[in-house]
């Protein structure tokens, strides 16, 4: 009884092998003319996703130092926030022992449209080191 039972399973282990191997091969010839549309649409959505990513702010780089010799810690810093052309903005907080001042100055193609502070500019450095 016992291999009655082990025959009988291992026929429709084998009916459900064919049956799907069957549908595989139907599958895949009927879906095989849709493929140059289906790549074409892909590389029109790749090549609109590039498009919009030159103007993100993608290149980033953030300098800590001491503005001060009284205050110890690295607690100011100068962020680069830039895309692609290098357009974007540096920010800056420049922390003292009673007050912290905060700066924004923007940049157009790597350079500070005002005079960069030195951290500054090497933050600015930095981010276009960082470009990918």
């Amino acid at each position: 009884m016992a291999v009655v039972l082990a025959l009988l399973a291992l026929a429709v282990a084998v009916a459900s092998l064919v049956v799907g191997i069957r549908n595989a091969r139907a599958a895949s010839g009927a879906g095989s003319e849709d493929l140059p549309a289906d790549a074409a649409g892909l590389r029109r959505e790749v090549a609109a996703l590039r498009a919009e990513v030159v103007g993100a702010l993608r290149h980033l780089a953030v300098v800590r130092y001491d503005a001060f010799d009284e205050m110890g810690g690295r607690l100011s810093w100068s962020l680069a926030l830039l895309d692609d052309a290098g357009d974007g903005v540096v920010l800056t907080s420049i922390r003292g022992r009673n007050e912290a001042r905060t700066y924004a100055k923007s940049v157009a193609g790597w350079s500070g449209e005002q005079e960069l502070s030195p951290e500054e500019a090497e933050a600015v450095a930095h981010a276009r080191l960082a470009r990918s």
